[in-house]
């Protein structure tokens, strides 16, 4: 497979996912540690790497530091992780010293659901009267990420089933109902300071901690946003236009995926969405 160098770009279309993707590794711009979820996490937080960040030092809670993988890993137990991490510990170190501890500046998760305070859900879906409930992959480290990270980002695309009024179950507190709950329960960290997604980018208001539209990618509405969320979603006093991806930016995303697509067990792919 033709791979483009990271200079040049294809000249495909940009798809909402890549400005999705590229929007979120932007976000990781100055961080120096983070903690990272697999699947849309992972591709941002190694696209972020290789652009606006090169020292960021990625965290998997397999136990691998400072990972590098040359492609997207395909769990968390990928020994892709291992083979180019600056050191691999266990599991206890990684969430008893590094997490808990409070030194990993930036938890990075995916989600199945979003509520409007930013509550995750990674474990299960109601799939409607008279059906069984839908299972997922579960909370992994999501809860514990949550909690001490500095702060937490989450990347999902954005539909009426993804962001929703309310979730159908509490994996992972975001802030809880409102901005005294994290601080009520003892949590460290700030919690999510944006929810990234194919449309546009939501925060936190900062007196009610309810998420509103702050951003939209090029070429989205506010009404297209609203019509996507499963709530009545305010918007900021003044929405910005997130900038189009660079040729250099999609180069190095386009090369990371073709990569993994490259790598071994490429029918597997990353999985579902997970809490990391």
């Amino acid at each position: 497979m033709s791979v483009p160098s990271a200079g040049q770009a294809d000249r495909s279309p940009v798809t909402p996912d890549e400005l999705m993707e590229v929007n979120a590794a932007r976000a990781l711009a100055g961080a120096r540690t983070c903690f990272v979820g697999i699947g849309l996490p992972s591709t941002a937080a190694n696209l972020a790497r290789r652009t606006v960040n090169p020292d960021l030092v990625l965290i998997y809670e397999s136990g691998a530091l400072g990972a590098k993988p040359t492609r997207l890993p395909l769990s968390i137990g990928d020994g892709e992780l291992a083979d180019t991490a600056d050191a691999v510990v266990s599991v206890p170190e990684i969430f008893n010293y590094w997490l808990q501890g409070g030194r990993v500046d930036v938890g990075f998760l995916g989600a199945a659901q979003v509520d409007r305070f930013a509550n995750i859900n990674t474990t299960e879906v109601d799939n409607g009267p008279g059906r069984p409930r839908g299972r997922l992959p579960g909370a992994g480290g999501a809860p514990e990420i949550a909690a001490n990270c500095g702060r937490v980002l989450v990347v999902l695309r954005h539909s009426p089933r993804n962001l929703v009024r309310r979730l159908d179950f509490v994996t992972t507190l975001g802030h809880g109902g409102g901005p005294a709950d994290r601080a009520r329960l003892g949590m460290r960290g700030r919690g999510p300071v944006a929810v990234i997604t194919d449309l546009g980018v939501l925060r936190p208001d900062p007196e009610t901690a309810e998420l509103v539209l702050t951003a939209l990618h090029p070429g989205v509405t506010a009404d297209r946003v609203r019509a996507a969320t499963g709530w009545r979603l305010r918007a900021a006093p003044t929405v910005s236009v997130t900038a189009p991806p660079t040729d250099g930016e999609l180069a190095r995303l386009r090369a990371l995926k073709a990569a993994g697509r490259d790598g071994p067990g490429d029918d597997a792919g990353p999985g579902g969405p997970r809490g990391t």
